[in-house]
């Protein structure tokens, strides 16, 4: 398969993380606080969703490189106005344009479910692996540069310019165009039956994504400032920790999880996430609280990939789409829960927005068991997508 979608996911991954890493020299550049933190993840989260639903329906449209071009200079956009921006308020605007990131977010998984059909379970690990390791790589050389003294704008600033290359990556690549040819369906009953599967699934693995995004993006965002007891460059390795457990729990679902069930797999690895940050925050020391979000990382790895990969099986016909919904309905939960998880600070504590994040974890385990039971009852069939 082409480097492209690999290459994005590495770029998105490390953009997701500029912002947790950098949010003690953010606030104190800014002179704002953990609440005004929290608005930026919450206008970022939403423009995130909204590029995710919006360019897997567009694509069905105008086709993946005109819908993944634009996106791409959305990103390079927003990240170069960010990083020379002396206002907080262009700072949180500038946010708005990463829906650039989320079109390309849900067009990729569409990209590599339209190009694998069965294989698409491992390949969707390795796409978002590549997102781990961007994800890993930000934290870790971001703590680096500005313990070497470099501005903090500058990483910032370099991503954007970085972008513009996925842009002309885009331009040259052929990818599959993803448009839907819409024409009149003669098949009969019996075709249609297997062609249009029931809608109740699709909302369930919507709710469990949602939810684990909520609580993994709680843990990405406010990791570092958990840590505030212990120096910048410890807090941004335990941030590179958790996205290099999601790395190595991504690498060995790809290469080991078609031996078990999907559904069981996904509810039981996002159970266990949930476990072990609960593990984190009653830690009796830092050390200990490091390790458990390393593990907890670990854990999340397989469960975006498997419920992107669940979706595609159920609606076979219209993987953009599916993509693209299930992509917002994750980011959903990262506009509603890890925004909270700030505004929580001032009275409960970092560490309580972060138990409430295991808590949706364990929600997010009941909807994918709940939603491989329903998908496999042949008596509900009903509408899906909308067409």
């Amino acid at each position: 398969m082409h480097l492209i979608p690999w290459g994005p996911f590495l770029l998105i991954g490390w953009s997701g993380l500029l912002v947790p890493s950098l949010v003690r020299q953010i606030e104190a550049t800014f002179g704002v606080d953990d609440a005004a933190v929290g608005i930026w993840y919450f206008v970022a989260a939403s423009a995130y969703a909204t590029g995710s639903l919006a360019g897997g329906l567009l694509t069905e449209r105008f086709g993946r490189r005109t819908v993944l071009t634009t996106a791409a200079v959305g990103l390079a956009a927003s990240w170069v106005i960010a990083g020379t921006s002396g206002s907080w308020l262009v700072f949180t605007l500038a946010a708005a344009l990463g829906a650039g990131a989320g079109a390309i977010d849900g067009g990729m998984n569409g990209l590599v479910l339209a190009m694998t059909d069965a294989a698409a379970r491992r390949a969707l690990n390795f796409l978002h692996l590549f997102f781990s390791i961007g994800a890993f790589a930000a934290p870790l050389v971001i703590g680096w540069l500005v313990a070497s003294g470099i501005a903090w704008q500058l990483p910032i600033v370099a991503t954007g310019v970085a972008t513009l290359l996925l842009v002309a990556a885009l331009l040259l690549v052929e990818i599959p165009s993803g448009r839907r040819e819409r024409r009149p369906d003669p098949s009969p009953a019996p075709t249609r039956r297997v062609a249009s599967r029931p809608s109740a699934p699709l909302i369930l693995l919507a709710v469990a994504i949602g939810c684990y995004v909520a609580a993994e993006i709680a843990v990405s965002s406010w990791t570092v400032r958990f840590l505030d007891d212990v120096p910048f460059e410890t807090a941004s390795l335990a941030l590179s920790g958790f996205w290099a457990g999601v790395a190595l729990g991504r690498l060995m679902a790809a290469r080991w999880g078609d031996r078990f069930s999907h559904s069981r797999l996904a509810a039981g690895s996002v159970a266990a996430a949930g476990v072990a940050v609960i593990a984190a925050v009653l830690a009796p020391s830092p050390t200990v609280a490091i390790v458990a979000i390393a593990v907890a990382g670990f854990a999340s790895g397989p469960v975006f990939p498997l419920i992107v990969a669940i979706g595609g099986e159920l609606y076979p016909h219209r993987v953009a789409a599916v993509a693209g919904t299930l992509t917002a309905a994750g980011v959903v939960g990262g506009i509603v829960y890890p925004p909270l998880v700030g505004l929580m600070s001032a009275s409960l504590g970092l560490g309580a927005g972060l138990l409430g994040g295991a808590c949706l974890s364990i929600v997010a385990a009941g909807a994918i068991l709940a939603a491989a039971r329903l998908a496999r009852r042949p008596d509900r069939v009903a509408p899906g997508l909308p067409t």
